[in-house]
């Protein structure tokens, strides 16, 4: 699942859809990155769903802050399915 559909929901303007896919697509390879379980197999399409419901959610609410919105979505992410993400298995944003 990619973002974008829900974002044509939306009423944000092109720039802020740009930078909330890029939220979402930098989320989702820092998950990736760590090894996560949610995101192999058939827990990637509904956990990249939910990534993407809680950065729409976050920007809806004023939120424009690219760091903000991805650290925001993987610790949704880490309360909603009850598991815990590390920090150290987290490789640093400026490697993605």
């Amino acid at each position: 699942m990619s973002i974008v559909p829900l974002l044509a929901k939306t009423s944000f303007d092109p720039e802020t859809n740009d930078l909330l896919a890029a939220a979402f697509d930098t989320a989702w390879k820092l998950l990736r990155a760590s090894g996560s379980t949610l995101a192999a197999g058939p827990e990637s399409a509904p956990t990249r769903e939910l990534l993407a419901k809680r950065i729409i959610e976050m920007a809806q609410r004023g939120e424009r802050d690219a760091f903000k919105l991805i650290d925001d979505a993987l610790m949704h992410l880490a309360n909603a399915r009850r598991v815990q993400i590390r920090a150290d298995d987290i490789k640093s944003i400026d490697k993605v």
